[in-house]
């Protein structure tokens, strides 16, 4: 132990220091496919190695191949931060090894995530008595919450197999994990219906009312509707509450996928974001996106938990016990659970209600203060509403004009932002989420985008043939 502990001290100040300064290194790895590959011996070592020696190899092999999301100029998909206190949290998970997939062998891992998940439900405005719990990633929660529609709808899927007449709903713009979650659990793609959007990409409640209708008229059954707050190209917020009256009226379960955006709803001003969410069956939203809390760390909420064990409980002789505690493996697919609650604790008590209010409310307003800079200037153009801390824009012409510009702001290697294409546009994005992401740091990317646009302007002018 006295190597670990010696080594210890030295690994936590190397990360202190990364945490306080990651600006140090390149936001955006440059190495070539295979870099890593070739510089690491083909074959394990036959003896082992000391610590000090492993880190020279992480320093020199691993580190140069590392995108830093940390890094406040990573401003591309959903930037997110790993914080002090987090960090601290998962080396405690890890000393202590805690698998709580029943209650009885590790009962704080179990009640921890019970108690962090009401304190959210409350900080979020609903509903208390929802049953919740954490998973790896929104993927994997949405498939949870698709797997409880299919078992309200098709209880018979639990011993004959997935009926092929079912038929979910989502919109044209939801996240791709959506339809990979009807693929894997026998819906098919071709009963997964993309619902058309408005022009600021929000799902259609008249023609998901038609959809249904067409489908029943077919002798087909709706399942399931999935509704985005925080779509992953543009953050547009589906009207969730039109949506759920819609749901409730046909018998469907509403999922919502919050990923992104659920969670800016710690900051009372922006609650409204899941106006008509407590009337969701099943929700997801992920603190390893904006609470500081690196991933993974994916909180499914549901509200009908029978449904859920109905769907997953499967009790083998040795995992029967009687003392009465909540089993987490009855909810849902994995058995083996991590002691994630534990990081989102030391979170939640660190920063407090209001610290991570503020710390959102701040990196919403610095993203607006950017949107209107960019507006303002007659090369560019907004695409998308900007309600929270995306901003979805373009240099006026041509598609591959802005590729250009893409990639001259990321070959800079001073900034990392990314692209989508929504309703047939290609569309630069640029997402704030890391705490150290400053006024400054967005001035800098204005300065850029201002010297850049004006020599992608010239290719731009060329590629239209002016």
């Amino acid at each position: 132990m006295r190597e670990f502990r010696e080594f210890g001290h030295k690994l936590v100040d190397w990360v202190a220091d990364y945490l306080e300064a990651p600006e140090r290194y390149p936001v955006l790895s440059t190495v070539e496919p295979n870099d890593i590959v070739d510089g690491l011996p083909a074959h394990g070592p036959e003896q082992g190695e000391t610590l000090d020696r492993i880190f020279e190899d992480f320093e020199r092999v691993v580190l140069p191949g590392i995108t830093h999301w940390n890094h406040p100029r990573f401003l591309a998909f959903f930037a997110n931060t790993s914080s002090p206190p987090a960090v601290l949290a998962e080396l405690l998970s890890a000393a202590l090894n805690a698998n709580g997939f029943i209650w009885k062998v590790s009962p704080a891992v179990t009640e921890l995530e019970t108690v962090t998940l009401r304190w959210l439900l409350h900080w979020f405005g609903l509903p208390r008595d929802w049953f919740g719990m954490i998973l790896d990633t929104a993927s994997i929660s949405t498939l949870h919450g698709i797997a409880a529609a299919r078992a309200a709808i098709a209880p018979e899927t639990r011993d004959i197999g997935a009926p092929h007449d079912l038929i979910l709903y989502t919109s044209d713009q939801a996240h791709s994990s959506v339809e990979k979650g009807a693929m894997a659990l026998g819906f098919g793609r071709r009963h997964v219906r993309g619902i058309g959007t408005d022009a600021a990409f929000r799902m259609r409640p008249d023609l998901l009312v038609t959809a249904i209708a067409q489908d029943r008229a077919a002798g087909l059954r709706p399942c399931c509707v999935v509704a985005t707050v925080g779509t992953t190209s543009t953050t547009s917020i589906d009207p969730v509450a039109a949506i759920a009256e819609i749901a409730e009226r046909e018998g469907l379960w509403l999922h919502v996928d919050a990923a992104y955006a659920g969670s800016a709803a710690v900051v009372p001003e922006f609650r409204w974001i899941l106006d008509g969410c407590e009337r969701a069956d099943s929700l997801v939203f992920n603190p390893h996106k904006w609470l500081m809390v690196p991933v993974d760390c994916s909180i499914f909420y549901c509200r009908r938990p029978d449904v859920l064990r109905q769907a997953f409980s499967l009790v083998p002789e040795i995992l029967r016990t009687s003392d009465g505690g909540l089993n987490l493996m009855d909810y849902g697919i994995p058995l083996g659970r991590r002691f994630r609650a534990l990081k989102l604790w030391f979170v939640l008590r660190y920063y407090g209600h209001e610290g991570l209010a503020e710390i959102i409310r701040d990196q919403v307003a610095m993203t607006h203060e950017l949107r209107d800079r960019i507006a303002a200037d007659p090369r560019f153009e907004i695409c998308a509403p900007s309600a929270l801390s995306v901003i979805c824009f373009r240099q006026r012409g041509t598609d591959e004009a802005n590729r250009l510009l893409l990639d001259a702001i990321n070959g800079s290697g001073r900034f990392f932002i990314s692209a989508t294409v929504a309703h047939g546009r290609y569309i630069l994005r640029i997402a704030v989420g890391n705490m150290l992401t400053t006024r400054t740091t967005l001035d800098e990317l204005w300065s850029l985008l201002d010297a850049l646009a004006a020599n992608v302007g010239e290719t731009n002018e060329k590629l239209s043939g002016v």
